[in-house]
């Protein structure tokens, strides 16, 4: 994204500031349009990088049979599967979080009668991992089961810190653009009269994981062996208006 350039006045956004020229607050309709003497607009991008902190492990639990019972069965045995899973990888399954349960019939819209062939259990859980040295054993065992769209994403768990590093960046990139056009114009730079702030946090994508065919101990590393996680980027924009001395 291109950095806005500095500017001396910028009317649209001068409708939020203080007015320097009169001393008191005014609307924005009053100074819509209006020049604000001694005093520079400018706009700035910051950021701040860092590595994640957590993992978050998704997947599903789907299961279909003629019956209703047979159903539930199915999916309360894969759910079993998962808990020996988690248990075997030092996890307590009560830190595995179930987003939706639902179970509905399912149809044959072909048929005119529009037939009933089964019913179908769904389920969505998650769990959110510190160590991340148990990434890789928990996506080889999920593999392994009868479960469904297993994706792994990173999180940063202190946004607001990341934030606020970021915002700061930006406002010290915002004070120097500032300081520059002060100096080139032969002024100096006075205290900051308005601000405007805005974060984006960077969304990682979640790519759904093809399920693997059951290897042999040994055999192969799990996928995300002795690759890095990817960095967390949170970016900031600052408006800043500063005074001219």
């Amino acid at each position: 994204m291109q950095k806005p350039k500095a500017l001396f006045c910028a009317p649209l956004l001068v409708a939020l500031a203080w007015s320097l020229t009169t001393g008191t607050a005014a609307t924005a309709q009053e100074q819509s349009g209006k020049v604000i003497p001694n005093a520079v607009w400018v706009g700035a991008d910051g950021k701040f990088e860092s590595d994640p902190d957590a993992a978050l492990v998704q997947f599903g639990v789907s299961a279909q049979e003629e019956k209703l019972q047979d159903a539930n069965q199915k999916a309360t045995q894969a759910a079993e599967q998962i808990r020996q899973l988690l248990r075997a990888n030092g996890l307590d399954p009560k830190d595995a979080q179930i987003s939706r349960f639902a179970t509905q019939p399912v149809y044959d819209y072909k048929n005119p009668k529009r037939k009933l062939v089964g019913y179908r259990v769904d389920a969505n859980i998650s769990i959110k991992l510190k160590d991340f040295s148990k990434i890789g054993p928990i996506a080889q065992g999920l593999a392994n089961l009868d479960v469904t769209d297993t994706s792994i994403s990173y999180l940063l768990e202190d946004m607001d810190a990341a934030k606020i590093k970021a915002v700061e960046d930006a406002l010290h990139r915002a004070h120097n653009e500032a300081n520059a056009v002060a100096q080139s114009s032969g002024r100096a730079l006075g205290e900051l009269s308005y601000a405007s702030v805005d974060t984006y946090e960077q969304q990682p994508v979640r790519p759904m994981m093809a399920k693997a065919t059951a290897m042999a101990a040994g055999a192969a590393p799990p996928t995300t062996a002795e690759f890095s996680a990817e960095k967390i980027t949170v970016t900031a924009h600052v408006n800043a208006l500063y005074n001219l001395k």
